[in-house]
């Protein structure tokens, strides 16, 4: 292939665990095409499983307050900041997605301070580039901060994870030279073909 997905090898779906393959082929039938960290991950299946577990318990999580574009935009936020270029891209069309705004992504990768998001959705983003770059200097003051935006404490821990985890999803994609999806670049930007 002259644009591996990872720097490391990639295990053939049919040898995959049953599960693991299962949740692939799920997703591929959804997307129409199986995201690359599905496949770059797959070759340990207990990181894989642990990986996604937590994933969803974040980005998933039917009694979160942030509403999914928010989740979205903590991950591209916190991915430009770590020049992750996978999670950049693929979280980027799935935040136009649910934002219905094609130059959302671009704006809060770059910069989110000049995107055209709300003051709550900065501050939001602030904490997040926080935990990302100097999580030990967090105090007090920075939770008053949050709470004047109208956060509770759920939402911040919210915030927190999401971007730790991810912090740990960009530094995995980095280290693989993970490539995004050709899918992804397009993703949310035009109209779907009918």
């Amino acid at each position: 292939m002259s644009h591996p997905i990872s720097r490391f090898s990639i295990p053939d779906i049919k040898d995959l665990p049953d599960d693991i393959r299962a949740r692939i082929l799920e997703t591929q039938e959804k997307a129409g095409f199986v995201p690359n960290v599905f496949l770059a991950l797959a070759r340990r299946p207990a990181e894989w499983r642990a990986f996604f577990a937590y994933h969803d318990a974040l980005m998933l999580n039917p009694d979160s307050r942030l509403s999914k574009g928010e989740r979205e935009m903590i991950v591209v936020a916190v991915s430009g900041r770590n020049q992750c270029i996978y999670c950049v891209v693929a979280h980027g069309a799935i935040l136009r997605i649910h934002e219905k705004k094609p130059l959302l992504a671009d704006q809060v990768a770059t910069n989110h301070l000049k995107a055209d998001i709300t003051p709550r959705q900065k501050a939001m983003c602030d904490f997040a580039i926080l935990i990302t770059e100097a999580s030990h200097s967090i105090g007090d003051a920075h939770f008053e901060a949050m709470r004047g935006h109208g956060f509770a404490d759920e939402d911040i821990w919210d915030i927190g994870a999401i971007a730790a985890f991810f912090g740990l999803s960009n530094r995995m994609a980095n280290l693989t030279a993970m490539r995004p999806n050709d899918e992804f670049y397009l993703m949310g930007r035009v109209p779907k073909a009918k």
